[in-house]
């Protein structure tokens, strides 16, 4: 049987973080399976990591989950038309998530519209000057549209992503595989209070 797929946007300028840490997590689970996905065959990243992005923007609505990261060059790509008209997630059923700047894409596709979002400090201010509900936590779910605030919180939207396609078991483990020795209890604990209350 084929896996469960979960694309991941990876943009030119992408933050590593976002990307590698649900990458690491959601791939460590029997039955799902990450994709990079850009607008090219690679994207180097804000450090300048070059990755290979094999999955196609355009082909987005196949994917169980789509995870938009967060990078330097976010709010250039916001305004490339043709790249956000290239992002088209599909209908009622598919999970959609953003990591830092990743929520400033969620509000050009109007995905965000009227809900409070979690994002980094560094993108909050340009958020609330557009009249974004900004709030300081590290994580909120709205339905199916998940916002994650801080490099470091990518493991509680891997988290969510996973215990929503397979169970709260699995992406328990899959924490415990990147959580640091001695805090796997104290950091599932607030995985599970931030992600599913």
């Amino acid at each position: 049987m084929s896996p469960t797929t979960i694309g991941i946007v990876t943009l030119p300028g992408f933050n590593e973080i976002d990307s590698f840490v649900a990458t690491r997590m959601i791939d460590s689970v029997d039955g799902l399976a990450v994709e990079l996905i850009g607008p090219d065959s690679t994207a180097v990243s804000m450090a300048g990591v070059e990755v290979f992005t094999p999955g196609s923007l355009d082909d987005t609505a196949r994917h169980a989950a789509v995870l938009v990261g967060s990078g330097n060059q976010t709010f250039n790509h916001i305004e490339n038309t043709e790249l956000m008209a290239s992002m088209r997630f599909g209908g009622d059923t598919q999970l959609v998530g953003s990591q830092c700047s990743g929520a400033a894409i969620l509000h050009r596709l109007g995905l965000v519209d009227g809900v409070p979002v979690c994002t980094d400090r560094f993108t909050a201010p340009k958020l609330i000057d557009v009249g974004v509900d900004v709030i300081e936590q590290p994580f909120r779910v709205d339905g199916r549209v998940a916002t994650a605030g801080g490099c470091l919180s990518s493991a509680y939207l891997a988290f969510w992503v996973i215990g929503r396609l397979t169970s709260v078991d699995d992406a328990a483990t899959a924490l415990e595989k990147v959580a640091p020795v001695g805090e796997e209890q104290s950091l599932l604990e607030r995985a599970r209070a931030a992600t599913f209350g």
